[in-house]
């Protein structure tokens, strides 16, 4: 185990001296508020012992300097909808929040790229860039709240990420903050590029162990002027997730393929306060198609129709701002039937996704919990809703541990992996260590221990990491 120095007084004045007293917090309140996320089970919650708040990339790297001559852990932070504990000082230390940094620095239309700063919203960057015509794919469920910082570090899906891909895929280069301070550009505005370690991809999705990022360049594209979701109601769960291959296969290029079992609708409908058709018995799955051509619209629309029908579809309506409403709050809805509850993030292949959702859904039928799923079909990720309930806390960690066991090895026997987006953070620390291969993990602490020789950066998330003296 690493060990970390405690926050002195000597501490609190050197950061304050770098980014202004006022922008230092250690305040009973503040520190009670930063102890978890998204977060609800209260085994995983940990204080910080200050918060602190730079304003632009060279107090962060001071921060840092300061952390790494103290040996004092760092937690950067973004809006802290991390569902996989990413957010929670684990060790204590600082928390570093960058909401200060929200700028949108450069929207350029003729090069499509926009230059932002980590704190900005994603909803913001996505309305400026429709403003001028343009679009910003990355569009994660929580896109209302969450900061791109965080998006960028998480490698956040979402729900265009079957046709444009996931974050990363959206960003040109980054601007990072190494765990020893110093301040560096990785990737360039380019279409290609083969010079050297691609260090720009392996920062992002490295859920803030590698450096903080402060700044992104981001890639826009034209808005297509067309557009159709659609809403397939199955009155059977099993057509509906069937029917993802089909789509797939018809090469409709959709933008977003979204499903949602009747437990997730009823709860959403419930909390949005939204009845939609079938609420008692539907599983849904929202198909959304955009084109540059009104006549390629009306063409892929009629395919759609053919394909939902023939699959057994009870319904084929067109998903109003309604069904979106709902489908973005599914995850608040299911939280307030169960005071806990965790979020599972699992990705498989395309092809064994709707196996992948049978099997797992007849598998949790023996425990008491109760279990929710929807995903982002289109790109094999899925997402399980799991409920504690009224259960007592030693049935509940005895429950989730068996079928953790059991759906994890499952997976991994599909070809799939523990999180398609939410991260490993500190929830499945110990199951990344569990599943992952040997020499592949030794690859990525040996990464971890040359860029973060002390090892003070976002510890305890991702990998389990030791010192190189007691490893």
């Amino acid at each position: 185990m690493v060990r970390y120095n405690p926050v002195t007084e000597g501490v609190l004045a050197r950061l304050s001296e770098a980014v202004g007293a006022e922008n230092v917090e250690a305040d009973e309140e503040t520190l009670d508020r930063y102890k978890t996320d998204e977060e609800t089970d209260p085994k995983y919650f940990h204080k910080p012992e200050v918060v602190v708040l730079p304003g632009s990339t060279e107090e962060v790297a001071a921060v840092m300097k300061i952390a790494n001559s103290c040996k004092v852990p760092v937690t950067p932070r973004s809006a802290g909808t991390s569902v996989s504990c990413g957010a929670i000082p684990v060790y204590g230390g600082i928390v570093m929040l960058l909401e200060r940094m929200d700028k949108i620095i450069e929207l350029n239309k003729e090069a499509m790229y926009m230059v932002v700063e980590a704190g900005a919203r994603t909803v913001d960057i996505q309305k400026a860039a429709n403003e001028a015509g343009m679009l910003y794919a990355g569009d994660p469920c929580s896109a209302e709240s969450c900061l791109i910082g965080g998006n960028v570090a998480t490698n956040a899906g979402g729900n265009k990420a079957v046709r444009y891909g996931t974050t990363r895929h959206q960003v040109y280069s980054i601007e990072v903050v190494t765990p020893q301070g110093k301040i560096v550009e990785l990737g360039q505005r380019l279409k290609k590029c083969s010079t050297g370690y691609c260090l720009e991809q392996l920062v992002m999705g490295s859920e803030g162990t590698l450096g903080i990022i402060t700044k992104a360049t981001l890639k826009l594209m034209p808005l297509c002027p067309y557009r159709f979701d659609m809403l397939a109601i199955f009155t059977d769960m099993e057509k509906a997730v069937n029917m993802v291959p089909h789509l797939i296969k018809a090469g409709l290029d959709p933008t977003s393929v979204e499903f949602m079992d009747n437990n997730f609708v009823r709860a959403a409908c419930d909390f949005v306060e939204i009845k939609l058709p079938h609420y008692e018995d539907g599983s849904y799955v929202i198909v959304t198609v955009e084109t540059y051509s009104e006549d390629e619209l009306e063409m892929k629309m009629e395919k759609l129709d053919e394909i939902c029908t023939a699959c057994g579809a009870t319904d084929v309506l067109e998903a109003d701002d309604r069904v979106w409403t709902v489908r973005k709050n599914a995850l608040e809805g299911s939280k307030a039937l169960s005071k806990v509850s965790t979020s599972e993030d699992l990705v498989v292949p395309i092809d064994k996704i709707a196996l992948c959702i049978n099997t797992l859904t007849e598998m949790s039928k023996k425990y008491s919990f109760r279990l929710f799923c929807l995903a982002h079909a289109g790109d094999g990720n899925l997402h399980f809703q799991i409920l504690k309930g009224d259960m007592d806390n030693e049935k509940w960690v005895d429950e989730l541990s068996r079928f953790h066991k059991e759906a994890y090895a499952y997976v991994y026997s599909l070809g799939g992996r523990l999180s398609g987006e939410h991260g490993i953070g500190y929830k499945k620390l110990y199951a990344m260590e569990e599943y992952t291969d040997t020499v592949e993990m030794e690859i990525m602490k040996d990464i971890k221990r040359a860029l973060d020789p002390n090892l003070i950066l976002n510890p305890g998330k991702l990998i389990n990491v030791t010192e190189k003296s007691q490893a």
